[in-house]
């Protein structure tokens, strides 16, 4: 009855799935810095939790706790004429599908699709080019200038000349060289041979 219902268990949640009725998200990331690791967390990772969707976790979970107390139920009746107790065979089937899943989703998790992600950091808009959009750049005064990352998706920044005795036009086009905080600060493109970077 337990790997039965097991079986159910894991039917329903494919089905679930397929059907995108689960709007919720169960990825567990796992993620702990060193300093606040604890043992359970080692633990969960000793399980394989977070190395797949939780999901896929769970499934494989099922899936293996229901053929290991199957079998082990099967193979015991036909050595000793019955099979054991269905709490105490679901409890060593528990036992046994714990690190079987754990094996099983590592190499999984290989071949599965991974969620990508097209966001940035702000750092890594320096050194892109930047059209000056409002506004006139000057020190301490900055003007909001568009730039694109390298998803070519666009962001709104505010500029200073590098060059603090310089202005930036509305319209004119600046290299980004560095960034202070959610300040850029850009030089002309015709400029950027003249004027040392530092």
């Amino acid at each position: 009855m337990p790997f039965a219902a097991a079986l159910v268990l894991m039917a329903l949640l494919a089905l679930v799935q397929g059907a995108g009725l689960a709007g919720f998200d169960l990825n567990t990331d796992n993620e702990v810095d060193a300093e606040g690791a604890a043992p359970a967390d080692g633990l969960s990772s000793l399980m394989g939790l977070g190395v797949v969707p939780f999901m896929v976790w769970l499934a494989c979970l099922l899936f293996l706790f229901a053929m290991l107390g199957l079998g082990m139920q099967a193979l015991l009746e036909d050595l000793l004429g019955a099979p054991l107790n269905r709490w105490v065979s679901a409890a060593l089937a528990a036992i046994a599908a714990l690190p079987a899943t754990a094996l099983i989703v590592r190499p999984l998790a290989r071949i599965l699709p991974r969620d990508e992600t097209t966001a940035v950091g702000l750092d890594s808009l320096v050194g892109r080019r930047a059209t000056i959009t409002i506004g006139r750049a000057l020190a301490g005064s900055p003007a909001r200038a568009m730039v694109k990352d390298r998803f070519s998706h666009p962001h709104h920044v505010m500029v200073e000349p590098h060059d603090g005795s310089s202005e930036i036009r509305e319209g004119e086009i600046v290299l980004l060289v560095r960034r202070e905080g959610e300040t850029f600060y850009g030089m002309p493109l015709q400029d950027r041979q003249l004027a040392p970077i530092g």
